[in-house]
């Protein structure tokens, strides 16, 4: 499950203004790459909606099925707002309605 947890307002190309919701994912206990140790953590990742703010705002707190899904991508730059350290990352994160068919999601078409 995940949960709408928020929603912020941002432009597109041309300028014009759309929400999208915040989605946050189930807690999680994954082991940290530098110390070997566990600890919690939550992904949350935006998803844009065809609805306004005022309509997206009534959304928060409601439970979707599905989960948030790491996924490998093209590299990009990632700037971390607490350091402000540059990183070089090679995945993303998308909401899969449907776990079971995360490869369908990815490639756009049935997974056979």
């Amino acid at each position: 499950m995940v949960t709408v947890t928020g929603v912020e307002s941002r432009k597109n190309s041309k300028g014009e203004a759309f929400a999208v919701l915040i989605l946050q994912g189930d807690l999680q206990i994954v082991t940290s790459q530098t110390t070997g140790k566990p600890y919690a953590t939550v992904h949350k990742i935006s998803v844009p909606c065809t609805f306004d703010e005022k309509v997206a705002e009534a959304m928060v707190g409601k439970k979707l099925p599905g989960e948030i899904q790491k996924v490998e991508c093209e590299p990009y730059d990632y700037a971390n707002r607490t350091t402000g350290e540059v990183m070089t990352l090679t995945h993303s994160y998308i909401y899969n309605p449907d776990p079971s068919n995360l490869e369908e999601v990815i490639a756009g078409a049935p997974a056979f």
